[in-house]
């Protein structure tokens, strides 16, 4: 009782000092500093494309990653992800503590218990813009997300919300779609150029992620986008042998603005609410072999066409019973890419390597 009584003689003096030196604010700053170290998320929130997806898209025949090989490491069946096994939203979750959220179009179909870590809202073959193919674009997830909250119904509460971690992937299907529309086009063609291009999907993203945080999530991942010139559909003209680096300086251009962008954010709210996960060096991190994890190939997909060159194939079903339309490599784990854009798991499980110090500030104010 008496070694309590010292302490507390102690500590007050100090806390004094402590408060007049540093003033209100900085007395302010230290409760705030302890609250947020003993912040930890309880769900995971999940927004963008391919890359974060995990069963959305039409589970037929011509969604590929619905059928084998698709999930051949994990689960062991195809599962909508665009993958061998895991991907980025799977790692995010481990990270944070959670189970992998259940996706979006199970919502009606699977008891409460799996809705309590969170929700995944991102499809396969869409982006950020109208001009990205055909299923629900960013703006229409989070249009669904607010739904869900706003529901007389709802599972979750604002508490819920506060203590959760929203992850919004961009890669890059919106440039895809951009060079597409581009090709065998004049320079008088009416669409933007890429600057303007890059600066309106940028502008798009930046309001989806305030978006999100003004509906209650308080801290935001997005991803910085990867260089898609390293892509299979990039590099299969090379022989798999380099990247296209021109089509890697857009993927920088897009990050320089992206940057700025989230800065803006975090200045406007006076937080480090959102958070950029590289992918860009993340990705040219596991190319180069640094790390602990090796890679083979690390340009050429592990599973294409039989069409030697031709990155697309993956899962696709042939007329002729029989007949092999695919190969797969001798081991996933030694490629980086599984198909003509996404990473394996042993790839995402680098990349994720890679973010983990990123991942951290999470728990910073």
């Amino acid at each position: 009782m008496e070694l309590t009584k010292s302490a507390q003689r102690l500590f007050l003096p100090l806390f004094l000092i402590f408060y007049f030196i540093s003033g209100e604010g900085g007395a302010r700053q230290l409760v705030s500093a302890t609250v947020q170290s003993n912040w930890r998320p309880t769900k995971l929130f999940v927004f963008g494309d391919s890359f974060a997806a995990t069963g959305n898209n039409d589970n037929d025949f011509l969604n590929i990653p619905w059928n084998y090989p698709y999930g051949k490491t994990f689960p062991g069946k195809a599962t909508g992800r665009y993958s061998d096994g895991r991907v980025l939203t799977d790692f995010i979750a481990k990270f944070i503590g959670v189970k992998s959220p259940i996706s979006y179009k199970l919502k009606n179909k699977v008891a409460g218990d799996y809705l309590k870590y969170g929700m995944n809202f991102a499809y396969a073959d869409t982006g950020v813009t109208s001009l990205s193919y055909f299923y629900p674009n960013l703006t229409t997830q989070i249009d669904y997300f607010q739904r869900i909250i706003e529901g007389a119904s709802s599972v979750y509460t604002t508490t819920d919300l506060h203590s959760s971690v929203a992850l919004v992937t961009v890669s890059g299907d919106d440039y895809e779609s951009y060079i597409f529309s581009m090709e065998g086009q004049t320079p008088a063609h009416p669409l933007q150029s890429w600057k303007s291009f890059s600066t309106s999907i940028v502008n798009q993203v930046t309001t989806s992620l305030k978006r999100i945080h003004d509906l209650g999530v308080k801290k935001i991942l997005v991803t910085a986008l990867e260089p898609v010139g390293c892509r299979p559909t990039s590099t299969a003209v090379f022989s798999y042998k380099k990247c296209n680096d021109t089509r890697n300086s857009l993927s920088r251009s897009h990050n320089l603005l992206l940057q700025q962008a989230v800065a803006k954010l975090n200045n406007q709210t006076k937080s480090s609410c959102f958070v950029i996960l590289d992918l860009y060096t993340s990705f040219m991190s596991a190319f180069k072999n640094k790390g602990s994890i090796k890679f083979k190939d690390r340009l050429k997909p592990c599973c294409a066409s039989v069409t030697p060159g031709y990155p697309y194939g993956c899962g696709t079903m042939s007329d002729i019973p029989g007949e092999d339309t695919y190969t797969i490599c001798e081991s996933e784990a030694a490629a980086f890419f599984w198909d003509y854009a996404h990473p394996t798991q042993q790839g995402w499980f680098a990349v994720y390597s890679n973010l983990k110090a990123t991942l951290k500030k999470l728990y910073q104010n």
